[in-house]
């Protein structure tokens, strides 16, 4: 699943290609709106909380779409589609006058309605690391109030600190020393939430940095322990550790860890 900062950086995309443009084509392929004709409609802004991405229209409506484990977003120039075995999959259309497209392909989520109404569906999350709103002390209040849960099931959940998913959750509980399953209360959650917040927007900012947490960018090398069961740990060298999920969630994500650096206390 993407995790936040990839949505942030999506979206600026997105502004890039649509922002200020009034549409020729816009049209939501599911169920719920297939009713709903964009065209005509000029896109103000493109914005994001955590994983979830929403598109502004000048009359007061609002897109709102989720990535989730099936969902991509592509744009091509004025003139050129999208090849003809993709079109089935197109959920989301946003054609701009004499301009790009932005097609939605495979999106699990298409909401469309007014701004405030969309606005409620994140309500229920926590801050966002990358929002210039970012309220640290929510944050770290947060983490703390989760008592004994496992710090890596605390990373995951988006009602504690939105936009984090599991390549974050285990890459910052290894740059921590954290064993996973240390009780969220037990934690320096001002440190973490601070590296978390800087090590995001370092992710979603600096030009081939995205999801590269050691340093380099070469193959293999960009993770200290995401995806590298049984590989040594490139700080001591001890073997590289997983489990199949993370316990109580419905994404059923691993954990990885070193057993060294990363000690049981």
């Amino acid at each position: 699943m993407p995790e936040g900062d990839t949505v942030f950086v999506l979206a600026a995309r997105l502004r890039r290609a649509l922002d200020g443009a009034t549409l020729r084509v816009g049209r939501l392929n599911v169920p719920a709106h297939a009713v709903e004709n964009l065209a005509g409609r000029r896109v103000v802004a493109h914005r994001t909380h955590g994983k979830h991405l929403f598109t502004d229209f000048e009359n007061g409506t609002t897109l709102h779409t989720h990535l989730r484990m099936s969902g991509s977003w592509t744009v091509v120039r004025a003139g050129r589609s999208i090849p003809q075995h993709v079109r089935p999959d197109v959920r989301v259309q946003l054609s701009a006058v004499d301009g790009p497209t932005g097609y939605g392909i495979l999106l699990p989520v298409v909401d469309y309605g007014f701004t405030t109404e969309m606005n409620g569906l994140v309500a229920h999350l926590g801050p966002d690391p990358l929002q210039p709103t970012f309220d640290i002390d929510a944050a770290v209040n947060n983490v703390l109030a989760q008592k004994d849960r496992p710090i890596i099931a605390t990373l995951l959940d988006q009602r504690v600190v939105a936009g984090p998913g599991n390549l974050w959750a285990n890459e910052l509980c290894f740059l921590r020393g954290l064993w996973p399953w240390t009780p969220s209360e037990d934690v320096n959650a001002s440190k973490l939430v601070a590296l978390l917040e800087r090590a995001m927007r370092h992710s979603a900012t600096v030009p081939r940095a995205m999801q590269v947490t050691t340093g380099d960018t070469r193959r293999g090398r960009s993770h200290w322990v995401a995806g590298r069961a049984g590989l040594p740990c490139s700080r001591c060298g001890t073997a590289i550790r997983v489990v199949a999920e993370v316990p109580g969630d419905p994404d059923r994500r691993r954990t990885w860890w070193c057993p060294r650096c990363q000690p049981e206390k």
